[in-house]
């Protein structure tokens, strides 16, 4: 199965390599927790698969959101640099060592906004969305990228209060399609892991206290399908899947965390580049 994956994975990178001219450089921002976090020594070697990061702008009171002055958002420091660039760069790392993917091992941040440049990135990552509140333009972009063919994954978003952030940007992105549970036989769990045993995994703060936050302590594994019953949206709630990433390589953070929270990207990262 892995091997037909690789093909495909192939075949998106061939399909998007007409309009690798026309794609924006890449970039880093100043981030909530890590700045100038060193580069890979290969960050600037072509790859077929990069990760990229859904930057946005951050809903009235975010808890993450340091941004200020000309530009706020879009120069980092805000809910979108979460973990960020170390939980992206920690699971490339890891989705080369396990995958025969052909991953750049840097990151690529994306902002809606940038003309037609996120028609270039088929894969889209966001943290912290139960902070986000996008515009009618970016949501709408995001709604005709997906339509299109592009996946979108939301992870580290908790509770009641962030569901109903979440919510309101996401039925602006698509108001006439439902959001639904994915069953344990989903081919999402079983492209290359088998996740049926899947269970909440907690940030690196749940160390230090409860195991959730607000009142998210059932994690849901959520989705939009398209009219062809593909997954273009995969939504992770009342999990950290950032952070198993981010602390990988952190001894006192548990081990079965990151194992579980690795796998299902990788099973994300190949459904969404071979469906």
């Amino acid at each position: 199965m892995l091997g037909k994956s690789t093909w495909a994975i192939c075949g998106a990178a061939v399909l998007l390599s007409s309009l690798s001219a026309f794609q924006l450089e890449f970039r880093e921002y100043p981030a909530i927790e890590y700045n100038n976090f060193p580069l890979p020594s290969d960050a600037k070697q072509p790859a077929e698969f990069a990760f990229g990061r859904l930057m946005y702008p951050p809903s009235p009171g975010a808890r993450f959101d340091r941004s200020y002055g000309v530009g706020g958002w879009t120069h980092g420091m805000s809910s979108w640099t979460q973990d960020y660039p170390r939980a992206d760069r920690h699971f490339l790392s890891a989705l080369r060592r396990l995958s025969r993917i052909d991953a750049r091992s840097v990151e690529q941040p994306i902002n809606l906004d940038d003309g037609d440049d996120v028609y270039n990135w088929p894969w889209l990552y966001a943290v912290r969305p139960g902070e986000w509140q996008l515009t009618d333009a970016q949501a709408a972009k995001l709604r005709d990228y997906l339509l299109r063919g592009g996946f979108f994954m939301a992870d580290d978003f908790w509770g009641t209060r962030e569901w109903r952030v979440f919510y309101a940007s996401m039925s602006k992105v698509f108001p006439d399609r439902e959001i639904v549970n994915l069953e344990n036989d989903n081919p999402i769990f079983h492209t290359i892991y088998d996740l049926e045993e899947r269970y909440r995994v907690p940030g690196a703060w749940s160390l230090y206290g409860q195991p959730y936050q607000d009142d998210g302590d059932t994690p849901y594994w959520r989705g939009i399908y398209d009219d062809k019953g593909r997954l273009m949206v995969a939504i992770v709630q009342n999990c950290d899947l950032g952070d198993s990433w981010e602390y990988a390589d952190d001894p006192s953070y548990p081990e079965r965390y990151s194992a579980l929270g690795i796998r299902i990207g990788v099973n994300y990262v190949v459904y969404g580049m071979t469906h």
